[in-house]
């Protein structure tokens, strides 16, 4: 089975329809492979490479004003299917959706996020409104 690595045309789309001039968070659920799956055949694990990308591509996602609103290790799945797990969990933080747009587009990133693809066996990357917490679910 192939994983969710980047996203289809249609909902990248889908995105840029919705405002793009009020805060959003993004959640991300990440599993790495094992070993990275670089074009150039260099060798690293998924994880180091992650962590590469996270380090080419962070200085661009703080120029456009995002920051990581939370970030946590998911350790059991205790509602969802058994088969899924996941490597890395976090809500990055943008000012707006625009920054997030201005920063997929940037020469920068766009280097970057070889290293993101070579890391990633399975992700999700969610659209988020956020609004204020302390209150009631829902």
């Amino acid at each position: 089975m192939t994983g969710h690595v980047d996203p289809e045309r249609a909902a990248f789309e889908a995105f840029k329809d919705l405002p793009r001039d009020e805060p959003i968070h993004m959640l991300n659920l990440v599993r790495f492979r094992d070993a990275a799956e670089y074009e150039d055949g260099r060798s690293a694990t998924g994880a180091e490479a992650y962590r590469e990308y996270g380090k080419e591509s962070g200085p661009v996602f703080a120029r456009v004003g995002g920051r990581i609103a939370w970030a946590g290790r998911p350790d059991n799945m205790l509602i969802g299917p058994e088969t899924e797990s996941w490597d890395a969990a976090f809500i990055a933080e943008y000012p707006n959706a625009s920054a997030f747009l201005e920063m997929v587009t940037d020469p920068d990133y766009q280097r970057a996020v070889k290293h993101r693809q070579a890391a990633v066996a399975d992700s999700r990357l969610i659209r988020m409104k956020p609004r204020s917490t302390g209150g009631e679910f829902g």
